[in-house]
C-alpha cells in the first residue's frame, strides 16, 4: 500500500511546481510507485487474482495518462520517463 509518506516522496520528485499533485507527470509517477508495489505483492501471493485485475487496470490507466502526455508535451515525458525508468515508445 503507498502510504502518505512515499507519495509525498513520488510527488516532490516529478512535481512541475510546489502545490502539484494532479498534472499528468504527477499522476504517472504516483501509478508507477503503485504498479511497482502491487508486483512485489503478486510475486509472493501468486493466487492473488483481486490484486492481479488492479494491477492491470492500473497498468492501462497509466497508458492512458503517458499517451495524453505524449501528444500533450512530448519534452514532459522524455523527462519524466528518465526520472522513472519508463520505456520510451515516441514511434
Amino acid at each position: 500500500m503507498l502510504t502518505t509518506t512515499k507519495k509525498q516522496k513520488v510527488i516532490k520528485e516529478v512535481a512541475i511546481h510546489k502545490d502539484d499533485t494532479g498534472s499528468a507527470p504527477v499522476q504517472i509517477a504516483i501509478i508507477s510507485k503503485r504498479i511497482e508495489e502491487l508486483t512485489k505483492h503478486l510475486k509472493t501471493h501468486k493466487k492473488d487474482v483481486h490484486s492481479r485485475r488492479g494491477l492491470l487496470q492500473l497498468v492501462a490507466d497509466r497508458q492512458k495518462h503517458i499517451k495524453y502526455l505524449q501528444k500533450k508535451d512530448p519534452k514532459a515525458f522524455d523527462t519524466v520517463a528518465k526520472k522513472l525508468g519508463l520505456k520510451n515508445k515516441t514511434a
